[in-house]
């Protein structure tokens, strides 16, 4: 099972059981928030699962959160529960009984249509984002049926030296603020605020820079060091002298080194190998034309 498929079956089902009754509800919410807490420590979206805990917490009543309070003599707590004892609780009637049944029905309505979502949900083959009945109460949903076993990198890097093509060319990197680059750098916890560049970076390794056009149009920022665009990464290594002649995009496998190993012992977080050129070395002038057949403004040195 994997990532996607955990998402969707607490997504989805967990939340339902808000409609079952106060314990239910209380129930559904705390756990629906310890798996958004989850989500915020292992992922890189989490200003989305701060916002699914927010609604969470409307289900808890007032003797649910009684604990943040001080019990302290005339305090809130005392109160509230002054207020609450004061008032005589009549005997359950006729609509309480009514409530019940409803919610009893609601909740086995639930459950069977959820069957078809659980069975897709163990299935090898996923399919996200599909209803599986008309009323399209219980549904799958999520940004990804699958995540990839690999993880490769776009390493962009930069040479002052005027032939790019030179064996003797120095080329260093410019590091960003959360992806993995630096070898040595440990990763990132990213909460509650997400690197979108970053993020863009991760799609882009999947691809070729002609489907990621933009890259190519940050490599032309980076030349010409725009303070706009340096703002957004980590390490700039043409910091206070002249800026880059060429900047060439390098792909890379990463994985983590093996805690006890030979890399971890040299304090490296990670292990990466070249797979190849992502993009050939390309210079301010000669990106003129790219520019401007997209219509783009050409970047201008600061």
């Amino acid at each position: 099972m994997n990532g996607a498929g955990t998402e969707d079956a607490a997504g989805t089902h967990v939340p339902q059981a808000s409609w079952c009754g106060l314990q239910a509800g209380v129930c559904s919410s705390v756990l629906q928030i310890l798996f958004q807490v989850l989500l915020i420590i292992s992922g890189n979206l989490s200003f989305l699962n701060w916002l699914t805990i927010v609604p969470s917490i409307a289900c808890f009543d007032d003797r649910s959160l009684a604990f943040l309070f001080s019990p302290g003599r005339g305090g809130v707590k005392e109160r509230v529960l002054q207020l609450q004892g004061s008032s005589e609780q009549p005997p359950a009637g006729l609509g309480c009984h009514i409530r019940r049944v409803v919610n009893i029905s609601f909740g086995l309505l639930i459950a069977y249509l959820s069957v078809p979502v659980v069975i897709n949900l163990l299935s090898s083959r996923q399919v996200m984002n599909t209803s599986f009945n008309p009323l399209r109460i219980v549904n799958t949903y999520g940004a990804f049926g699958s995540i990839t076993k690999e993880r490769t990198e776009v390493i962009l890097q930069g040479t002052s030296s005027p032939d790019p093509n030179d064996p003797a060319a120095l080329w260093q990197e410019f590091d960003f603020k959360c992806k993995p680059g630096d070898l040595w750098r440990r990763p990132c916890f990213i909460s509650p605020y997400h690197y979108r560049l970053d993020w863009l970076m991760w799609f882009a390794a999947f691809q070729t820079y002609e489907q990621n056009e933009w890259i190519i149009h940050l490599a032309g920022k980076l030349l010409a060091q725009e303070e706009e665009a340096l703002s957004l990464i980590a390490t700039n290594p043409f910091a206070d002298r002249d800026p880059p002649r060429w900047i060439r995009g390098e792909h890379y496998k990463y994985k983590f080194s093996r805690p006890g190993g030979a890399h971890a012992a040299e304090g490296k977080w990670w292990i990466r190998k070249r797979i190849g050129p992502y993009f050939p070395p390309v210079n301010l002038q000669g990106l003129r034309k790219f520019y401007e057949d997209r219509n783009w403004p050409y970047p201008v040195r600061d």
